[in-house]
């Protein structure tokens, strides 16, 4: 009982006291305390009351936090004596809480951080080791937890107050502790440092702001050190807390521009994954938040996903996004949501079937009538399938009339996408009346796009140009080329292909050869390849094949260069690979058709080889080879390989003209055969006049067909002649 008494009245001494010191701080008065304070602590008071933060006379007493005697009392009752750190450290704490940032800085500013770190360091280090034992003995005395406590947080206000004030310094400032802890610890902190809560909450808010503040002070690439930190070293964070800091630094990969290099990762395995950029290294982190989602470790934070999709899709991950979204548990996404998401993965990855299935499960839910968006893509991709072009055409129109009068920026697209499949429904038909309907319908809608569009949209004028090109409208296609390439600011290569094809149909080849060179000096070596070719296709059209041969020489140089340097490992790098091998292949062809036409067989031999080694089964490559035959009058040869071209690809026009051509050249063919294959490559390509000319002669040899059918046919062969580009205009 007496101990008892004895503790009880120790303790209300020593909080007697500690409110005594308190006030007389607060006072500015000098009150000798032998029992507390020594000469430092002295000078503290006398610093703080010369700065003018103390009381003035006339004003209420200010009111002692009672969370600061608590403190304080914890580290008397511990130590024994309040030191001159520590006094300062709960003085700017509560100036801080009571929103006197400069005064609260000024107290922080009067502690020595680097006398005490080295205590701080052995006292952490001490509490994280468990089993060593230490002797009443040692040489340094040993800082309490409490007092550690104490100055960590004088640190972290200290910090904030100088983040308040815009001071850049701020980060370096709360890096202290950072360093500090991790030098104390190595291995991170032990769970039982959770027990201790109040230095894990500064610790958990130390490790959030840190990175923050060096973004602040434009140190972007500590700041991402300072993530890695945060994300790496075991700080006991809390969950929330730890999600936060990897979704804020996910965010900063991906939008910030600043390149990070790829983390240093020691404790790695060998055959684990290694991000290698910042889209890898952002898309990595997201994904550990989804399975934090998917786990309830989190709340479900729905802008995880808009992040996840967006680093995917310019990562051309859009397969891995499908997979992420097939995984949610049901009822994070709304049904149509979800299909519409899995929809544009698919037909980003170019699975268009795939994709329009799913589209179609969204409008047999009658609950949801109002997806215009949906029908838009589906609309979109009918018109890349033949076969699905009616069933476009009706996703179109109807969502024409749901945004009618609501969006006319939806209004303007659907016209748009509307006007593109009766394009491509013209060219299905057989019968020349409804095909010039559906080109007069197709027309109009794209015009009725036009005027809807607020700003115009390179889109829809570049719709337009192709149209009024097939059409032969070369005047208005050559206006909406140069509106093209006015909107694009030339920064798209097909604007100025566009523009040359249309130059080309009017006979302007020199203008066009114009506008390719310009394009050439403003193109980097990377998207040079067919802005070569068509250069090529324009000097062989003058007669110019000497400098053709040099410019295919070049684009196969250039081509060389980009295939070695396409790489393997994502779906960008494949895609152009095959774009590239695919050119370089059309490249040898068209080089071999020039040695044909000057009768250097040797040299087309040559070029054909070249063609094989990349893709033995190309109808291109066996045409080229029955040219190359026909042109040293092996016909027999010739016709064999144009019908191997046929069995690769029976829809290749020019290799059903040439067949019919030999055919009739040989007698051997009757000519209901050779006019049959020449009606296909005209249901093909209607405006080859190659194909009008060779059927004029068929019937011309025909008693059965009148002269005005044969006429009709020169006439057309003609005509199309005079405006047939170079290349086809699409």
């Amino acid at each position: 009982m007496t101990s008892r008494n004895w503790m009880k009245k120790r303790r209300f001494g020593i909080r007697g006291r500690l409110k005594k010191m308190m006030k007389c701080i607060f006072s500015g008065e000098q009150v000798r305390v032998d029992e507390m304070i020594d000469s430092s602590e002295s000078l503290a008071t006398r610093d703080y009351s010369a700065s003018g933060y103390s009381s003035r006379t006339g004003e209420a007493e200010p009111k002692v936090d009672k969370s600061n005697i608590e403190e304080a009392e914890s580290s008397l009752r511990e130590s024994g004596y309040l030191n001159y750190e520590e006094a300062r450290a709960l003085l700017g704490r509560l100036e801080y809480q009571k929103g006197n940032i400069e005064g609260a800085l000024h107290v922080f500013e009067g502690i020595d951080i680097a006398a005490v770190t080295p205590k701080m360091r052995v006292s952490i280090s001490r509490r994280g080791d468990y089993n060593r034992r230490h002797s009443q003995s040692d040489a340094a005395p040993i800082m309490s937890m409490h007092a550690v406590t104490l100055l960590f947080e004088a640190i972290f206000l200290k910090a904030k107050s100088l983040e308040h004030l815009g001071r850049f310094d701020a980060a370096q400032s709360c890096k202290i502790i950072l360093d500090t802890v991790e030098s104390a610890l190595p291995d991170g902190l032990p769970a039982s440092f959770k027990t201790d809560f109040k230095i894990q909450e500064i610790l958990n808010k130390v490790v959030e702001l840190v990175p923050e503040l060096l973004k602040l002070a434009g140190d972007f690439q500590e700041a991402i050190l300072l993530y890695r930190r945060a994300l790496l070293y075991h700080w006991n964070l809390e969950v929330e807390t730890a999600a936060k800091i990897q979704k804020e630094f996910a965010i900063f990969l991906l939008y910030s521009g600043v390149e990070a290099s790829p983390p240093n990762l020691r404790s790695q395995i060998d055959s684990s994954f290694g991000p290698r950029n910042n889209i890898e290294e952002a898309v990595l982190l997201l994904l550990i938040l989804l399975r934090k989602c998917a786990l309830g470790m989190i709340k479900w934070d729905s802008s995880i996903m808009d992040h996840l999709t967006f680093a995917l899709s310019v990562s051309s991950g859009l397969k891995a996004l499908a997979h992420q979204v097939e995984e949610l548990i049901p009822g994070i996404l709304e049904r149509n949501e979800r299909y519409c998401v899995l929809s544009l993965c698919y037909h980003g990855e170019g699975e268009d079937m795939v994709a329009l299935n799913l589209l179609r499960n969204v409008f047999r839910n009658r609950e949801h009538p109002d997806c215009i968006l949906e029908m838009m893509l589906a609309s979109k991709i009918c018109g890349k399938n033949e076969v699905c072009i009616e069933e476009g055409i009706g996703y179109a129109c109807k969502a024409l009339r749901e945004s009618h009068g609501r969006c006319s920026q939806k209004a303007s697209i659907s016209n748009c996408l509307l006007g593109t499949l009766l394009s491509a429904k013209s060219r299905l038909v057989s019968s020349d009346s409804e095909r010039t309907l559906e080109q007069s319908k197709a027309l109009s809608a794209l015009e009725a796009s036009e005027r809807m569009m607020k700003e115009r949209d390179p889109f829809v004028v570049h719709q337009l140009c192709l149209e009024n090109a097939e059409q032969r409208k070369l005047d208005i296609a050559l206006y909406y080329a140069k509106q093209l390439l006015k909107l694009e600011a030339g920064a798209s290569v097909n604007g100025y292909i566009l523009l040359a094809r249309i130059l080309s149909s009017q006979k302007r080849f020199v203008d066009a050869e114009t506008v390719i060179n310009a394009a050439l000096d403003q193109t980097g070596k990377w998207d040079q390849g067919e802005l070569l070719r068509t250069k090529a296709k324009l000097q062989v059209a003058q007669d110019q094949l000497n400098n053709a041969i040099e410019t295919y020489s070049q684009l196969l140089a250039v081509l060389q260069v980009q295939t070695k340097s396409a790489g393997v490992g994502n779906k960008y790098s494949k895609d152009r690979g095959q774009r590239y091998k695919s050119l370089e292949l059309d490249t040898w062809n068209d080089l071999a058709n020039v040695y044909t036409s000057l009768s250097q067989w040797r040299d087309a031999e040559v070029c054909l080889s070249k063609s094989e080694a990349i893709s033995p089964f190309s109808a291109s490559r066996w045409h080229s080879t029955g040219l190359l035959y026909q042109a040293k009058g092996l016909h027999q040869d010739a016709l064999k390989s144009f019908r191997e071209a046929l069995n690769v690809e029976p829809n290749h026009v020019p290799s059903l003209i040439s067949t019919a051509c030999i055919l009739r050249q040989l007698g051997s063919g009757s000519l209901p055969v050779i006019r049959s294959l020449l009606t296909d490559a005209l249901r093909l390509d209607r405006t080859n006049p190659s194909a009008w000319f060779n059927l004029g002669l068929v019937y011309k040899s025909d008693p059965g067909v009148s002269a005005l059918e044969v006429a009709e046919c020169f006439e057309a062969a003609a005509l199309l002649e005079e405006t047939t580009p170079v290349e086809p205009f699409r």
